[in-house]
């Protein structure tokens, strides 16, 4: 039995306490029934939820929270632990080792390993489930510091299934990732937000896809690519940062894993940083358009030897569409602004292994920081689309998805690359 979000008004608030309550009964991980005392939870969701628990009865009770800092690098945080509530000890203690060497195997910093710890805090779920129900109570504790939540969510994964095989419950071939929930109508969109993901571009993304019903987005990493997760979803999206290393680390493998995603049928959408990486032109980027970047180095008088690729600082720029983008992406005519930042400045490769692209909208103004970039933005592509294999791949430089007012349009074109 999952229970997926216990603090659902704490989620709407952004915090991690029961908004509205006071002090003594904000944390929820602090409203279960504590040590010799007589009383029960408290609070309205407080009850409900341990009113659950004694209801099924259950054998095992994994919590899963989330620290600030890493265990052994500030030991005031409890992230990157499993706690073990000590009245259950000998019933969870044959199981931690092989959590810990299984997520651990993941990690190379070793300051960064999980660590065993025991005791719970009097209040919380695990000491209570443990306590009063005799269950197996675990606390399984990710690190949110510098750290992307696929790799965080993968984490928890990697640990709750170790335990599901100690248990004999799953065989050692089970998945770390199952198809996400949902029924044929669910858009379920993959949204890539790891190594070489920069800014707020996955959180802008994630408001866009809340305009668009019945859609489902999970957040996925290397790992989770070259696994073959993207076998689960219609749509892959890699936002802004730095294409390079996107590609980096996707390794062969899951650049691999991204072509053939599209091949059999998946739609691509690269904003800025994911634009570059489903260029022609670079030794590590996908090829899945057919088209080149402008980023040769130039020599600069009295700079030096530089690249083209930087244009500066976040700017506003004008962009409009053409014929075919209004029908994709919505019917606004003439020029409008847009945020841009160095995304890329595309002509076509003229490969003949891939089909020609089309444009969707062009930029009518432009930036540049160097002088020979003068000029070579101005009436350039802005968002281009094109086919590879059979699935739809959608290029955009600028940033439309940082603006409220153009996020019906990243709407559109992220249902357009899923076939809709």
């Amino acid at each position: 039995m999952v229970l997926p979000r216990a603090n659902q008004p704490g989620l709407r608030a952004g915090t991690r306490h029961l908004p509205e309550l006071a002090k003594s009964e904000a944390d929820l991980n602090r409203n279960f029934p504590r040590t010799g005392a007589d009383g029960e939870a408290l609070t309205d969701i407080g009850r409900a939820i341990w009113n659950l628990v004694r209801k099924h009865e259950p054998d095992w009770v994994i919590d899963l929270h989330e620290g600030y800092h890493f265990h052994q690098i500030n030991s005031k945080s409890v992230g990157s632990t499993i706690l073990a509530s000590r009245t259950g000890t000998q019933v969870t203690k044959p199981a931690v080792p092989g959590m810990l060497a299984v997520v651990n195997a993941t990690i190379e910093d070793g300051r960064k390993h999980f660590v065993p710890l025991q005791g719970t805090a009097n209040g919380s779920l695990a000491r209570a489930a443990a306590e009063r129900l005799g269950a197996g109570a675990l606390i399984l504790e990710t690190t949110t510091r510098e750290q992307p939540l696929s790799l965080r969510t993968r984490q928890h994964r990697l640990m709750v299934r170790a335990l599901f095989r100690h248990l004999g419950m799953v065989g050692p071939k089970a998945p770390t990732m199952t198809r996400p929930r949902g029924d044929d109508r669910t858009l379920r969109v993959a949204l890539y937000d790891s190594g070489g993901v920069g800014g707020s571009g996955p959180r802008n993304v994630q408001e866009v896809m809340k305009t668009i019903p019945r859609s489902l987005t999970w957040r996925i990493g290397p790992s989770d690519i070259r696994e073959g997760v993207l076998a689960h979803f219609e749509v892959v999206i890699f936002p802004g940062g730095s294409g390079s290393k996107q590609a980096a680390a996707l390794g062969i493998e899951g650049r691999q894993q991204v072509r053939t995603f599209v091949e059999r049928g998946g739609g691509f959408v690269g904003i800025c940083a994911g634009a570059y990486l489903a260029a022609a032109n670079y030794k590590w980027s996908l090829k899945i358009g057919d088209y080149k970047t402008f980023c040769e180095a130039r020599e600069i008088p009295e700079v030096g030897r530089k690249s083209m690729w930087y244009r500066g600082p976040s700017a506003t720029v004008t962009m409009e569409l053409t014929d075919e983008g209004r029908r994709i992406l919505g019917k606004q005519t003439g020029p409008f602004p847009v945020r841009y930042h160095n995304g890329p400045i595309v002509s076509p490769a003229n490969l003949s292994s891939l089909p020609d692209y089309q444009v969707l909208a062009w930029f009518r103004s432009e930036v540049a920081h160097y002088e020979p970039q003068k000029g070579t933005m101005v009436n350039t592509p802005a968002i281009i689309t094109g086919a590879f294999g059979k699935g739809r791949v959608l290029s955009i430089s600028p940033h439309p998805e940082s603006s409220r007012d153009l996020r019906s349009m990243v709407a559109r074109a992220i249902q357009w690359a899923a076939g809709n």
